[in-house]
């Protein structure tokens, strides 16, 4: 006899997420490649090689970008050499480490929603 109320699990947008990188890009992606992608995404520059504080402010990059919805950051400009600036409009909340940690990975889904990646 077929059960008539299956229980069937839906992924959540996280672990979407997760799979369809995975997909595209050959491997899991921790937090911080994912935050570099972002970066070099909002760039526009094709990748190269980053010295370690270049990293860091693509990384930057996409927390802004991240934050910007959020009403933290706002969009100023591009600089001549096309790096994007914000200027900080609220400050931040102080959030612990899992706090933080929900905040970035709800922005990421977000984001790739509004790309429809996902």
């Amino acid at each position: 006899m077929k059960n008539s109320n299956p229980v069937v699990k839906m992924a959540s947008d996280w672990e979407t997420l997760q799979i369809k990188l995975n997909e595209r890009f050959g491997g899991e992606m921790d937090y911080d490649t994912m935050l570099f992608m972002i970066g070099l995404n909002e760039l526009g520059k094709p990748f190269k090689k980053y010295k370690k504080d270049e990293k860091l402010e693509v990384m930057h990059v996409a927390i802004c970008t991240l934050l910007e919805p959020f009403g933290f950051y706002e969009f100023i400009g591009k600089d001549e050499e096309g790096w994007p600036h914000w200027k900080l409009k609220e400050n931040l909340p102080h959030l612990d480490a899992k706090q933080q940690n929900k905040l970035i990975i709800d922005s990421m889904i977000d984001y790739f929603k509004k790309g429809e990646f996902i």
